[in-house]
């Protein structure tokens, strides 16, 4: 253990100059950056306007921002249950769960005491179970609807409600709710993959989550304004974009079935649509789910914004960090500014300057036109458009790659501070580094070994005994859940290739799929571990982002510290034992926890300040009865988030407070 802890902490330092706290370690950025961003300024205000903007959801109403608005994760708690619809069969068959656990169905408010999902008479012994929930408290998306086209100048979607088997109230549709809980963006920008099951791949491909894992991902590049060719694009430590394309697309999270980014950049587009766009979705119900639809292109994204004026349905703050100096305060949106400028003084020109377009038939040929031909089996895209996907990834990673919590007691305690954490919180923190073995986990000036720092070089973990034993480093079943309800990196992506990067190596796939060779050569002799295993997570701001795991079944601190004293829940599955912590250890190790919080981001001071937000909370009604919006679909309860400058506000009170 002690050798353990000594490698991830060298692996966390930053080359030439000794660790210090999180401001001494560089935020990852791609080493190609370059080809593509002309100006990081403008990439990063493009980023913040992507982010927040309501507008770019199928339903009008969805953002990224919409489940990352509370210290970078969700506060909301009416409407956020799903029942277990990852389980799957001991053969690896789909076996989901539909029965709603806790509240009896959706759109129900949770209260304190549904926590812990898990419930035992002693929270020291994980026998002594007195009531169980396989359900998942995570963040509501949209409305199960099919996408018809996009309308120019609207900010909805065309779209078709279809029947919900799992999310209706009365027969009605709530909004789907995602089957893991909402991690924060804050500070994901160190994480290697992102996503709790690692499928936002390091290598942006430019299009979907999964880098080289897609073979046919590419985007067109102008040669010149007249001569295009389709090219094929990488670019490392960015896991953020991977992650960022992955949403809007998501028939659970922000999107109607079936769209693409293509149509997103339509519904922005001054260009007069003279036909709608379909787009068939051939994916099972599983990837649905989990928005990981390698087979979707995302060129009508674009389409849809380019006519829209930014964060037109929204107040910017006109002391906003980013945007302040566009804002139209205290009318809604960005004053004299269009996406098409914020994309054209971000990015280079050959990625969006073209006087052909691309067009795609019915069967997806694609074809460079000089002119649209005005056919119905055929759709035409500007260049700016069809790389839409692009634009997005990358200005939402350059932006959330500002959202750096690192100005912490712990940080200021590093820093040579000896008063920063008090006596209580520095006993705290002697048990997070030795007898609560938390940084096996939660190693590096980072606090999690899924960090870029400690995985780049060593991505794959092997033990030293016989027989060996493999896994992703950074990745661990810690006996939350029994493995088989949520497999996570255990599961496939869309090409049928293992999520585990241990288990592509085992195939002797890995310079394939990832561009280089495996730290550990895996032998048919190995054992590799994989299913149950979830990344782990960064600590800061912990005290901010309750309900706790990617299950969302705990709901404070104190009870996350019982659950790590004895040992877990499912022991058989996991590789946690208990740490036989006294109570006052137990509160010591708390109070170090809650020294992890920057009071920036409780009072959403800069970097972390916003525009306004409209965010979807629950329905009108309850848990038996729902108003219909006259479209099959509930009428939503909307909550305001005010617009924020740079000197911060009041904050959001933490969940179910």
């Amino acid at each position: 253990m002690v050798a353990v802890i000594a490698g991830n902490s060298v692996s966390a330092q930053v080359t030439g100059s000794p660790s210090v706290s999180l401001k001494s370690v560089s935020v990852p950025e791609p080493d190609n950056l370059g080809d593509f961003v002309k100006n990081k300024a403008a990439a990063i205000k493009l980023g913040k306007t992507l982010f927040w903007d309501i507008q770019v959801g199928s339903d009008g109403q969805t953002s990224c921002a919409s489940c990352h608005f509370h210290a970078g994760a969700d506060n909301r708690s009416i409407n956020q249950i799903a029942p277990g619809l990852l389980r799957i069969n001991a053969d690896r068959t789909e076996n989901p769960d539909t029965i709603f656990n806790t509240g009896g169905g959706p759109n129900y408010q949770l209260r304190k005491e549904d926590f812990p999902f898990h419930k035992l008479s002693n929270p020291n012994d994980s026998t002594t179970v007195v009531s169980d929930s396989n359900d998942v408290s995570s963040s509501q998306g949209v409305a199960n609807t099919k996408f018809v086209g996009v309308i120019r100048g609207s900010s909805r979607d065309l779209e078709t409600s279809e029947p919900d088997p799992v999310f209706k109230v009365g027969g009605i549709n709530v909004r789907r709710v995602q089957p893991r809980n909402t991690p924060t963006v804050i500070n994901a920008a160190f994480n290697f993959r992102n996503f709790w099951d690692g499928r936002a791949q390091d290598i942006f491909n430019g299009v979907n989550p999964f880098g080289l894992r897609d073979p046919n991902a590419s985007v067109v590049k102008a040669e010149n304004p007249n001569q295009l060719k389709f090219v094929k694009v990488s670019l490392n430590n960015s896991s953020l974009a991977s992650q960022a394309v992955g949403p809007p697309l998501s028939s659970f999270e922000s999107s109607a079935d079936g769209r693409t980014f293509q149509e997103i950049g339509n519904k922005f587009s001054p260009i007069d649509l003279s036909k709608f766009i379909f787009v068939n979705n051939s994916l099972g119900p599983l990837e649905n789910i989990l928005s990981i639809g390698g087979t979707k292109l995302p060129r009508v994204l674009g389409q849809k914004l380019s006519g829209l004026t930014p964060l037109g349905k929204q107040i910017v703050h006109p002391q906003d960090s980013v945007l302040g100096a566009d804002s139209n305060s205290p009318e809604p949106g960005l004053k004299d500014i269009s996406y098409e400028d914020l994309i054209k003084d971000a990015f280079k020109p050959e990625w969006w300057n073209s006087n052909q377009l691309i067009q795609v038939d019915a069967e997806g040929r694609r074809t460079f036109v000089n002119q649209p031909d005005n056919s119905s089996q055929t759709n035409e895209y500007r260049l700016l458009d069809y790389n839409f996907s692009l634009f997005f990834g990358l200005a939402v990673q350059l932006y959330e790659s500002t959202l750096i919590a690192n100005d912490t007691p712990y940080d200021r305690f590093l820093e040579g501070n000896t008063t920063a954490l008090t006596v209580q919180q520095q006993r705290g923190k002697q048990l997070f580094e030795g007898k609560a073995a938390c940084i096996f986990c939660h190693s590096g000036l980072e606090l999690t070994s899924a960090s870029v720092s400690n995985v780049k070089n060593q991505r794959l973990r092997a033990t030293t005994t016989t027989p060996r034993t493999v896994s992703d480093r950074g990745y661990f079943n810690i006996g939350v859940r029994p493995t088989l309800e949520d497999i996570s990196v255990g599961g496939q992506d869309p090409f049928g290739n293992p999520l585990s990067e241990s288990r592509v190596a085992a195939l002797g796939k890995f310079p394939l799929l990832f561009g280089s060779s495996p730290n550990v050569t895996v032998s048919p002799n190995d054992t590799v571990v994989a299913d149950g295993q979830f990344k782990a997570p960064g600590l800061r701001n912990i005290e901010l982002t309750a309900p706790y795991f990617h299950n969302g079944g705990y709901l404070t601190l104190p009870q996350v510290v019982d659950f790590y004293n004895r040992g877990g829940d499912f022991r058989q599955d996991g590789v946690l034992r208990p740490l036989g912590l006294s109570e006052t250890e137990k509160d010591d190790l708390v109070a170090f926890l809650k020294g992890l919080t920057d009071e920036r981001v409780v009072s959403e001071k800069a970097p972390f300040d916003h525009p306004q937000l409209f965010v979807p909370n629950g329905h009108l009604g309850n848990s038996m009865f729902v108003f219909n919006d006259g479209t099959g679909k509930a009428a939503d309860n909307l909550l305001e988030i005010p617009a924020v400058g740079k000197n911060g506000g009041k904050g959001t009170p933490n969940f179910l407070n």
